[in-house]
């Protein structure tokens, strides 16, 4: 629909950006579906599933994989339904931290921006390291066992080269997301149709080929408790198996922060959250248990010894092609498909990335502001795009010096994100309980305990993941996710103390009022 203007016509989603004091900066060139595209491609079951299914099968297996999915997709769809009513009152690029601003009053606002939309930027980061490291470590594995596998002479690449995947592919990325937003709609829906595609090929596909599968009682009963990690309670491990499927459903805020590029963003960017979550959820179970139809002896796919070196899906793919037609040459391709669609979950998240680096030095949250907001002749947010990309190439340095530095850099972007989501939402029920005004899309009544909701699960997961995952405890086994979002935390509250107070008033609108 289009709002009137004087003599002029504008996109509901331009004329509510007007209100909310911002000039038209960015093309509004997507439709809802290019804006669905975008979340669900930096989602993709098929990147997450995949990367983290030795998780899963190591903390509970089946049981742990298949009901903790549909938990995990519950309260998920609470976190996303409570930020799609916001994004419809507020359809900014900022998404998150403007939401907070607006929410928490007055007197908070500039506090409570500063802290989501450093949490939201240095998530995201994170999040954009891990799927092009996971996509690095695949590409490994591919030529790993396309030469022979670990039994066969294999070729095994160094954590110096797997870097130099990571960084090339952080190089394409950069280079895709500085072509005009037509050709990023054209990837991202291009992305949602091979995300989707793909996971019901493999879902069908692979254990159809296996030679032996495992029976329907194993799938939706089996619970692995031989973890080899010192747990033996059956609820702290099922709760550990729970990581896979909370770190997927992650990403969905790209909705958000594209609605300055989204028609009548008002409404199509929270359509846009609410069904790449709920397509998501349904697509990434059947992925799940169509996969771990073709699981026979979970020892053995978690054996770092097997043809892939630990890598379960891998191996899981390599074998049924193999034990039927005599070589893993079939394995090999179908992990083709999931490189494919990580490749494409990296590059909208460098997307979802430069989106908000933009909107947040737009209002002067950055060092170098003036910078890292501007725009080039086909209006992209050029600098942001290549700011953001090599931020994510410095945060996997890490992986050179410790496995433990990287994977609690990492762990942000599961913690450090949701924070991010949450914070806006629990300013909603509290502070602007009764003052806040919602848009075409809210729900209505029920606006107040979804939030709630959503709220709490946050806070559980935040505290469960914090966990120790083996014991003994000792400095290689510690879980430092506490201690990076502590970490990440002190910094934050530090630097508003000490320097940004004194500066930073919250967004700033750029139209002369």
């Amino acid at each position: 629909m289009l709002a009137s203007n004087g003599d002029v016509l504008l996109d509901t989603g331009h004329s509510r950006l007007n209100e909310l004091g911002y000039k038209q900066e960015l093309k509004r060139d997507l439709s809802v579906f290019s804006n669905f595209a975008f979340s669900f491609s930096i989602i993709s079951v098929l990147t997450g599933i995949t990367t983290l299914y030795n998780n899963g099968l190591n903390f509970g297996g089946p049981v742990s994989l298949v009901y903790g999915w549909l938990i995990a997709g519950v309260f998920t769809m609470c976190v996303g339904l409570s930020m799609a009513e916001i994004c419809s009152s507020y359809p900014t690029s900022g998404g998150l931290y403007y939401w907070s601003a607006k929410l928490a009053g007055p007197s908070w606002a500039p506090f409570a921006s500063w802290m989501t939309g450093w949490f939201n930027i240095v998530g995201q980061w994170a999040v954009t390291t891990s799927i092009d490291y996971s996509l690095a470590q695949l590409i490994q594995v591919i030529v790993l066992l396309s030469t022979g596998g670990i039994n066969n002479g294999g070729y095994e690449a160094s954590k110096y080269v797997v870097i130099i995947f990571h960084g090339g592919i952080l190089l394409v990325h950069a280079i895709m997301n500085s072509l005009p937003i037509s050709w990023l709609s054209f990837f991202g829906q291009f992305a949602a149709a091979w995300n989707f595609l793909g996971v019901f090929l493999l879902t069908f596909l692979v254990p159809l080929v296996a030679t032996e599968r495992a029976s329907p009682e194993f799938v939706f009963t089996h619970f692995n408790a031989d973890n080899g990690e010192g747990i033996n309670s059956k609820l702290y491990i099922f709760v550990l198996g729970l990581l896979m499927s909370q770190y997927t459903l992650t990403g969905y805020d790209a909705s958000a922060h594209m609605t300055e590029e989204t028609i009548e963003a008002d409404k199509n960017g929270p359509r846009g959250i609410i069904s790449s979550i709920g397509i998501s959820i349904v697509v990434g179970w059947c992925y799940i248990v169509g996969i771990t139809f073709a699981v026979t002896n979970i020892p053995n796919l978690l054996d770092k010894n097997n043809d892939s070196g630990g890598y379960a899906i891998a191996e899981i793919f390599y074998q049924a092609f193999k034990s039927r037609y005599g070589n893993g040459v079939g394995g090999i391709m179908c992990l083709g498909v999931v490189a494919v669609a990580i490749f494409f979950c990296g590059m909208s998240s460098v997307t979802s990335n430069s989106r908000m680096v933009y909107a947040f030095s737009r209002d002067g949250a950055m060092p170098l502001s003036s910078t890292w907001h501007k725009v080039n002749e086909n209006e992209v947010p050029i600098n942001a795009v290549w700011l953001s990309a090599l931020i994510s190439f410095c945060m996997a340095l890490t992986s050179l010096g410790s496995t433990v530095a990287f994977n609690a850099m990492v762990s942000i972007a599961t913690i450090g994100l949701y924070i991010a989501y949450a914070l806006p939402i629990f300013f909603r029920v509290t502070l602007a309980r009764r003052s806040f005004v919602p848009g075409p899309f809210n729900l209505g009544r029920y606006g107040i305990f979804v939030g709630w909701v959503a709220v709490l699960w946050v806070t559980t997961i935040s505290v469960l993941f914090s966990l120790p995952v083996e014991y003994p405890i000792t400095n290689e086994t510690l879980n430092y996710t506490p201690v990076a979002v502590g970490c990440m935390l002190i910094v934050t509250i530090s630097t508003w103390i000490l320097n940004a107070q004194h500066w930073f008033k919250g967004p700033v609108t750029n139209i002369p009022t």
